[in-house]
């Protein structure tokens, strides 16, 4: 046998390279979509007037808040629930059936939650009655949609296909472009531009529910015992859900009510730029986590993933504030006239969207082994250092509230890396299978 043939033979050499093949994949794939996804961004806030472009920051800001609230701690659920069989369709199916089931009855409370504030907020920045039901019609599709899509794809992602996801990503943001320019040029509003935005995701949904069928039973009933296991999950997650809804979007609020129209316009423009740190989540949900749910109970073997992959999410967190800093000008140049000189606001965002990136990665960790911190102790640490923070900044200005969130992204970061380090060190010492190692 050649050395070639040897080296080929491998069983480590084949992993490694099929590793390296999934991440380059991923990796194109991704940054197709993102950079589809900044396109399409830059067309909104290029052609919407800056108090339409304001109306359309705080639409995109209440859906995400909808979606943390609809979900609940769910996803984190199901992604552990299925971790355990997911080797077993009918057990697969029965778990993804059981959290489209809770997902829907969660749906409906934040809808009723999270409108009404949408459209105070709304009228108090001048938008009228018929615009502002508009644009909360045009939000409850994007809303659906998204919620299922995230549960729908977290069979495929178990079992490792990434491509596939990757294809009905590409087109679905092509979908989206596509719907963009054609709106945007003929009927730039807020209203045209979230509901471009949303519907190519229902096309998404379809595809994905398809190549779920090829691992787990569709047909499955919502299972009472896993519900029960899921919801207790929750009723860890959800008071966390519920006050990252405040805090993850605390800047938005605050400029909407202390701000000018313009200030919410320049705030959104910038939020674009995090768009990098998308793309980062998204590589690390789909080639990261599931390796991560998968890996047996092994303190040792735990404790070294989880060291690799923190020092990963550290270098690559500088590397993005580094290019961010060199490469200002030339980024609010592609903003627009409207967002120049912001270049100081710029650098001080991304540090504490890159650290709270860093944050919820490590969070997510935790909660794909069930690992879940009591929620009365973080929301009170996050709370504390929220008040010491608005106590000590002008946050007034846009400096002031993206240096609130440095603060309070450093103090989650150090919290959640801690909460780990116990768990990991409370699991019992076992030799690691060798299939699971194979697996992972």
């Amino acid at each position: 046998m050649s050395a070639l043939a040897t080296i080929k033979a491998n069983s480590l050499f084949g992993r490694l390279m099929q590793n390296a093949r999934l991440v380059s994949v991923t990796g194109l794939a991704q940054v197709s979509v993102q950079a589809i996804g900044f396109a399409s961004g830059i067309l909104v806030i290029r052609l919407l007037p800056t108090k339409e472009y304001a109306l359309y920051t705080l639409a995109n800001t209440m859906l995400g808040t909808m979606l943390l609230l609809a979900d609940g701690g769910i996803s984190s659920g199901i992604m552990a629930q299925g971790g355990r069989v997911w080797q077993n369709p009918t057990r697969l199916g029965a778990v993804l059936a059981t959290g489209l089931d809770l997902r829907r009855k969660f749906a409906a409370v934040s809808l009723l939650i999270a409108l009404p504030v949408l459209l105070y907020l709304l009228r108090h920045h001048q938008a009228g009655w018929p615009v502002a039901i508009l644009l909360v019609l045009a939000l409850i599709p994007s809303f659906f949609a998204s919620l299922s899509g995230t549960l729908l794809e977290i069979v495929p992602r178990l079992q490792q296909e990434i491509i596939p996801i990757q294809r009905i990503q590409v087109v679905t943001n092509l979908g989206r472009l596509a719907l963009l320019v054609v709106s945007m040029f003929t009927l730039p509003f807020a209203g045209v531009a979230i509901l471009a935005a949303g519907l190519p995701q229902l096309w998404a949904n379809r595809q994905l529910t398809k190549i779920s069928g090829r691992f787990a039973d569709t047909t499955q009933q919502p299972d009472p015992i896993i519900k029960q296991e899921v919801l207790q999950k929750v009723k860890r997650l959800l008071p966390d859900a519920i006050y990252y809804c405040i805090w993850c979007q605390f800047a938005v609020w605050l400029v909407s009510i202390y701000g000018s129209t313009a200030a919410v316009a320049q705030l959104g423009a910038l939020g674009r730029l995090a768009i990098t740190l998308t793309l980062l989540s998204t590589l690390f949900a789909s080639l990261v986590l599931p390796r991560f749910a998968r890996l047996p109970d092994d303190k040792a073997l735990l404790l070294k993933t989880f060291g690799r992959i923190s020092m990963g999410l550290a270098v690559v967190s500088i590397a993005v504030i580094g290019a961010v800093f060199l490469f200002s000008n030339q980024i609010l140049w592609v903003l627009g006239h409207d967002y120049k000189g912001l270049t100081t606001e710029m650098v001080l965002m991304m540090v504490g969207k890159c650290m709270s990136f860093v944050a919820s990665s490590l969070f997510l960790l935790c909660t794909s082994k069930g690992w879940v911190i009591n929620p009365v102790i973080s929301i009170s640490i996050s709370v504390l250092s929220a008040a010491i923070g608005i106590g000590l900044l002008d946050i007034s200005t846009l400096r002031g509230i993206f240096t609130l969130d440095i603060l309070t992204a450093g103090v989650q970061l150090a919290m959640h890396a801690a909460y780990a380090l116990y768990s990991i060190r409370k699991v019992k010492e076992q030799e690691p299978e060798p299939a699971a190692l194979v697996a992972y």
